[in-house]
């Protein structure tokens, strides 16, 4: 049953995007100075705390309107993906934290943004 097409479940979509935004939520914290010295980072900070806000309020709209998750879900992660893309190019461009932690959490979350999306993208509608 590998080439069946799955259907969005509103409550998987959101626990994935709640995690998406919890690992957001968290690095803003490190980049707020307040879980990992050293390591703050005003412009990533405000960014990633605005990405995790709109996977939460995504994650809010599966909850409010379960029919349209999968449109929800494809759009909280396609935002939070060209986000972190962003996020990404700085580091490259040596305008954001250039640290190895810093590297190593985008190329995890950029993982986990594609698969959620990837997933989304290919389920049906509930």
């Amino acid at each position: 049953m590998s080439g069946a097409v799955r259907t969005l479940r509103p409550s998987v979509a959101r626990t994935w995007m709640l995690t998406e935004a919890l690992a957001l939520g968290t690095a803003s914290m490190v980049h707020a100075g307040r879980l990992v010295p050293g390591f703050a980072h005003a412009q990533a900070r405000t960014a990633e705390a605005v990405i995790a806000v709109v996977l939460v309020l995504a994650s809010v709209e599966t909850w409010l309107r379960p029919g349209d998750a999968r449109r929800a879900a494809i759009f909280g992660q396609g935002f939070a993906l060209l986000g972190t893309l962003v996020g990404l190019a700085t580091i490259v461009a040596g305008i954001g934290p250039r640290t190895v932690p810093d590297v190593i959490y985008h190329a995890l979350l950029l993982a986990l943004l594609a698969a959620g999306l990837t997933w989304a993208v290919r389920c049906r509608p509930v």
